[in-house]
């Protein structure tokens, strides 16, 4: 029975004092030293945020050492990612993944479930077709288009059948807000339906060596006219805080065209492609590798700015008022009086 219970005590003993093993190349100040590097010589937006690297490293290195858990290294080496300011950067692991968030934590929602809800209604009252929620507002007879996500490519067949029952309408509302991305081809097939003739839309740069400043020369990119059907009436865009990366995108490939007006507020940003790759200690790293750059080749990782900025009062929310929606339902009922006069 002694025997037992020594061996039962032995063993509970050390169930309660888990320790952390580590090879010699995931050892904390390894894995710490990979990620900076990795990030020093493929991250590709330092010189444009003006971020001097190597007095991060000074500045971290000093808080990791090869004693330390693996919970107390994520968070070191988290805290550390989120000097890059980028939404794109994110470790990974199978406790956690990083997130940067003050490019939309520190702004304003301007947009909620239960005013998309009271914008859509219920079930039966508006259509479905992949990514894309839509239905005819009345009384003024305005498309709406919610675009929740980009993380399937809308087949041409869905966006002309999309169009076709929205033809009825003078103008359309094109919602992008808290749309966190997807896929950029996604983006380039929902523009290629609001564009007259091919249309440069921007350049992308791809990291070529190890310097911050080493990039291939910009690749210019084009958007064709889609095969199928096209809407060339006047659109609104919707965005807030929280429209980034492909969505952010598709705000850049559409802006600048004569019928298109974005209201709201100013996008999350978010133009780097990101890549991922593994560290030594077997986390994900994941960060923006590959810039792309506006027709007049300006960065938008910060963000777009509106045509028009609204923002959703406190107290519109209380009263379930779109302010942001209900302006660009302004703006178009505005457009077309004029439109009227001018006949």
């Amino acid at each position: 029975m002694k025997r037992i219970l020594y061996t039962l005590f032995i063993y509970v003993a050390c169930v309660s004092c888990i320790t952390e093993d580590y090879s010699v190349s995931s050892l904390p100040t390894a894995t710490f030293e990979a990620l900076w590097r990795t990030l020093d010589e493929r991250y590709c937006f330092f010189d444009y945020k003006e971020l001097n690297w190597e007095s991060v490293h000074q500045e971290y290195a000093a808080q990791v050492s090869d004693t330390m858990s693996r919970e107390a290294l994520f968070d070191v080496l988290s805290r550390m990612t989120y000097t890059l300011r980028d939404g794109h950067v994110n470790l990974i692991s199978s406790m956690n993944v990083s997130r940067y968030g003050a490019w939309y934590d520190d702004y304003p929602m301007n947009y909620s479930d239960s005013l998309l809800h009271q914008t859509l209604g219920r079930a039966e009252d508006y259509r479905q077709a992949g990514i894309m929620q839509y239905r005819v507002l009345q009384p003024d007879s305005v498309g709406y288009v919610r675009v929740e996500s980009l993380s399937a490519v809308p087949s041409i067949q869905s966006l002309g059948d999309m169009l076709v029952h929205l033809s009825q309408c003078q103008a359309l509302i094109l919602d992008l807000r808290s749309n966190g991305g997807g896929m950029l081809t996604a983006a380039e097939r929902i523009a290629s339906s609001f564009v007259r003739e091919r249309t440069l839309v921007g350049y992308m740069q791809h990291k070529r060596g190890p310097g911050h400043s080493d990039f291939s020369p910009a690749e210019p990119i084009y958007l064709d006219p889609s095969s199928g059907v096209r809407w060339l009436r006047p659109v609104v865009i919707l965005t807030n805080r929280r429209t980034y990366s492909a969505a952010n995108a598709l705000v850049v490939y559409l802006q600048p065209q004569p019928h298109v007006i974005v209201v709201g507020d100013r996008t999350g940003g978010g133009s780097g492609l990101p890549f991922t790759t593994t560290l030594p200690n077997g986390w994900g790293i994941r960060f923006s590798a590959s810039p792309m750059l506006t027709p007049a080749m300006e960065h938008t990782e910060f963000g777009i700015e509106p045509d028009v900025h609204c923002d959703i009062s406190t107290a519109d929310y209380s009263r379930s008022v779109d302010t942001i929606l209900e302006c660009a339902r302004d703006l178009i009922r505005e457009a077309l009086e004029a439109a009227k006069k001018e006949k």
